[in-house]
């Protein structure tokens, strides 16, 4: 099997939150909307997440052990500026997200703040100076001097 994954796909237990939440406050566009089953994001080329509302996503695994519940999951995005990661993380909180860590200095070294979509999953948004995706689309991580 290829080292890659295509769809990220979240169970949710209230879809039309997580909509709002994902196309207005983070200001994406959906890639296909299934009213009260699933909407899906095209987030990297070749990479989408679904958002799978709770009782579908239960009915489809067929009552096995996936019971609809996320935890210890983190998504980031990577943004240019500190001032944007202020703004991504006030703009979110706006669209009925909850504010889990203000926007501060990280311990790499960068800015960070996270906040977590209406079903409780959790999004770093930073800046990581270290941070270069090239021409081929590999992802390029610098370490970094952590500055006061």
């Amino acid at each position: 099997m290829e080292q890659r994954a295509h769809f990220i796909t979240l169970s949710t237990p209230d879809l039309d939150a997580a909509r709002a939440f994902y196309r207005d406050g983070l200001g994406w566009t959906p890639l296909l909307d299934v009213p009260g089953e699933i909407i899906f994001f095209q987030i990297a080329p070749g990479l989408v997440l679904g958002l799978f509302e709770a009782t579908k996503f239960v009915a489809d695994m067929q009552g096995t052990a996936a019971d609809g519940k996320l935890g210890g999951l983190t998504l980031s995005q990577n943004v240019a500026t500190p001032a944007d990661v202020e703004a991504t993380v006030k703009r979110a909180v706006e669209a009925g997200g909850t504010l889990v860590k203000s926007p501060q200095t990280a311990e790499f070294g960068g800015y960070h703040g996270h906040v977590a979509d209406p079903n409780g999953v959790v999004w770093e948004i930073c800046h990581n100076p270290g941070w270069r995706v090239d021409e081929t689309g590999r992802v390029h991580l610098t370490p970094i001097e952590n500055t006061p």
